[in-house]
């Protein structure tokens, strides 16, 4: 079992790495649209009005694929205060349960995000013509990779392999 499993971690690992790759070039097109913004207002004296809205979009494909892959390397919704003081056995149990609560979390996330999406998928984000389905397909995005983070979690615990983590 603990094979497949560091397989699918592998893939997990590379998926993660793309998020955050992919994360880290959308930081570079808000730099670039909101340094476009500053030179039309100040220079040009004629404010490109798309890019605040195209910003919040950004926003949103950022802060929530990424927030999960946090969730897996357990660099974002982690605290480690109560865990410290239990029990090993308790600790376990605790553990076991955090991850079925973000897997439960994940699931609700994927699935309303989803509804907000075909919900708003008629309407436009004004200014930029795009279907407001965008503003919300992030969150089931995000859902979905932290059911699949934590259902990963519990079966290298099953399996008796170490936790992942961001010095992993």
């Amino acid at each position: 079992m603990a094979l497949p499993l560091q397989t699918v971690s592998w893939v997990f690992d590379w998926l993660a790495r793309l998020l955050i790759m992919a994360a880290g070039a959308l930081l570079l097109a808000l730099v670039a649209a909101l340094t476009w913004m500053v030179f039309g207002r100040y220079v040009l004296n004629d404010t490109p009005t798309w890019v605040e809205r195209g910003a919040q979009l950004v926003i949103l494909w950022v802060v929530l694929p990424v927030a999960a892959v946090g969730v897996r390397e357990r660099f974002h919704m982690a605290v480690e205060l109560l865990p410290a003081a239990l029990p090993p056995a308790a600790r376990s149990v605790l553990a076991a349960a955090v991850e079925l609560v973000l897997c439960g979390l994940g699931i609700l996330m994927a699935y309303w995000g989803w509804v907000l999406v075909e919900n708003h998928r008629p309407f436009r984000i004004p200014l930029l013509g795009l279907s407001q389905g965008w503003q919300f397909a992030p969150l089931s995005l995000a859902g979905v990779l932290i059911s699949l983070f934590a259902i990963e979690a519990m079966a290298r615990r099953i399996a008796g392999l170490p936790p992942i983590s961001a010095s992993t």
